[in-house]
């Protein structure tokens, strides 16, 4: 590849990436405004977010093998056109469930861009060492697209309307086609890989399953009969889908990968990391608009300072990688950010912007720390051929961690202010009929919903009860959040441990298979990987200098 194409394939993939992640935050900071417009519950909104995003962890490993086999430029170029296309349904809906739909093509269109993109770029720096600069630069544009939108949709949602928030993605996907239709040149993924179906259908039914059964718990009970059965479902179709992939001769996800420490640390901390803060993004947009009352502008002005500070960061981790060990990096970078959230236990319906905004910036850093080494280690920890499958493996893990995020922090936000309601009202002087019906409504409805009950000259005293309540369910969030960072840091600083050089021959990361095989990733660790099927070569791919 030619340094000119380099430069373009790099650009596009950072192009690509911006795209895929421009839904995320603009519909977060949008919530309180599309629940006030469309009427939706607290469940309902969570399945405005996981409508996106369950079809990001559902698609992405399927995205991931198809690029490899039809064409890394193709799967970019329609995933692309799925953005726009749900950007569209999402700009015309005028009901939740059709923005939902919009929601899940737009979902679909980042899933095939996701994977697509890391393995774009490591075609084209095959050098890990070069390549954890450009990673740097894709983490440095997914932050952007995270940043950008919360301004963008607060301007819009002050002089036009929440629907033309889902605007933004449709020019920038359309000049994005145009360019890699010109300047992008078509790769595959050498050796003979094909579609596994089996894994793709258990798969994404263990992952709807799952997110439903999380949301259903939330809304109604976790012993609820839809719940136990969705969540049942999930467990079925997780064991089904690792003896699928055990089985399959062309394995979607080949398991593996996860014999690399480097690699099972990574995909082991995205996950967790993503759990606690999609989730925490969910619940924060909702305490600047229904506690502190803030405009969607406001609130933008407060959640990008997150994206910001991780965002500038990205642009000289690639550096910073090259001299600091990834177990540092990572473990300080996810403790950092439990602490910011740690931090924010103390906010109320009045902290100020100073306040909050310090502790949203201390995030910000934590997260641009521990990022960009989490993705480059996945990619970087298996041979240049398979990392199209590593990097849909390691997002994959990542989107489903996203996606029980909201579910998860909404039904414990739910459950704990619902359940402390009832106090809350009776120290403000509300009690019988009147805080039975603020009771019943944010039972049924969620807690935001009592801003919307006229209570006459009850409503300030029940609308200061609501927010303790909601404070009360924020806490909780940020503490099982701060719990599961710290949980991820762990898992980097005990999987990550430097281990011994490898005594055996020299590894050959791209030697050819046998003749008729069907190729395997070889393992990372430090010792050549033996195959587990008789008769095929004995490989090994060197581990990336690391912790």
């Amino acid at each position: 590849m030619t340094a000119r194409g380099r430069g373009a394939t790099i650009a596009l993939a950072c192009a690509g990436v911006f795209v895929a992640y421009l839904p995320v935050v603009t519909v977060t900071v949008s919530l309180p405004a599309i629940q006030q417009a469309l009427g939706a519950s607290t469940a309902q909104l969570s399945w405005v977010s996981d409508a996106f995003v369950l079809p990001v962890a559902a698609l992405i490993l399927t995205a991931g093998v198809f690029a490899d086999v039809h064409g890394r430029k193709r799967v970019f170029q329609v995933g692309l056109a799925l953005c726009a296309v749900g950007a569209l349904v999402a700009l015309c809906a005028r009901s939740v469930e059709v923005l939902w739909v919009g929601q899940a093509l737009a979902g679909a269109g980042a899933a095939a861009l996701l994977p697509v993109t890391l393995a774009l770029i490591s075609h084209a720096v095959p050098d890990h060492r070069e390549r954890g600069k450009y990673i740097g630069w894709w983490t440095t544009c997914m932050m952007a697209a995270m940043a950008v939108p919360p301004l963008f949709a607060g301007v819009l949602l002050e002089h036009v309307g929440w629907r033309w928030i889902f605007l933004l993605p449709v020019p920038v996907a359309l000049l994005t086609m145009v360019f890699a239709a010109r300047l992008l040149d078509e790769s595959r993924a050498p050796g003979e890989r094909r579609l596994d179906w089996p894994g793709q259908v258990t798969a994404a039914l263990a992952i709807t399953a799952l997110i439903y059964g999380v949301i259903e718990g939330g809304a109604e009970s976790f012993t609820h009969p839809r719940a136990l059965a969705a969540l049942a479902v999930a467990v079925v179709s997780a064991a089904a889908f690792v003896r699928v992939e055990l089985r399959s001769k062309a394995p979607m996800l080949n398991l593996s990968l996860f014999r690399s420490p480097a690699f099972a640390a990574s995909t082991l901390a995205a996950m967790i990391s993503f759990l606690g803060l999609i989730g925490f993004f969910f619940v924060l947009s909702l305490y600047f608009g229904l506690v502190q009352q803030l405009t969607t502008l406001e609130s933008g002005i407060r959640m990008v300072l997150v994206n910001v500070v991780s965002m500038f960061l990205g642009l000289v981790m690639g550096r910073v990688m090259r001299h600091v060990p990834a177990r540092v990096l990572i473990t300080v970078g996810l403790l950092v950010a439990a602490v910011a959230l740690l931090c924010l236990t103390t906010v109320g319906p009045d902290t100020s912007f100073v306040s909050v905004a310090w502790r949203l910036a201390l995030l910000g850093l934590g997260l641009g720390l521990a990022f960009p080494c989490i993705t480059n280690i996945a990619v970087a920890s298996v041979p240049p051929h398979w990392a199209g499958m590593a990097a849909a493996g390691n997002n994959a893990f990542r989107q489903v961690g996203g996606a029980l995020g909201p579910a998860l922090m909404g039904a414990l936000l739910t459950v704990q202010a619902v359940g402390t309601l009832p106090g809350h009202l009776a120290d403000a002087g509300l009690t019988g009929e009147r805080a039975r019906q603020i009771t019943e409504t944010a039972d049924a409805s969620g807690i935001g919903a009592v801003a919307g009950l006229d209570l006459g000259v009850d409503t300030e005293r029940a609308l200061g009860a609501m927010s303790e309540a909601f404070l009360d369910g924020l806490r909780l969030c940020l503490f099982v959040s701060a719990t599961l960072l710290v949980l991820a840091a762990l898992a980097a600083a005990v999987l990550l441990r430097r281990r011994r050089p490898a005594t055996t021959a020299p590894a050959v990361a791209n030697h050819p298979t046998s003749a008729g095989a069907v190729p395997q990733p070889a393992l990372t660790t430090p010792q050549a990987a033996r195959s587990s099927h008789p008769g095929r070569h004995d490989r090994a791919y060197n581990e990336p200098d690391q912790p």
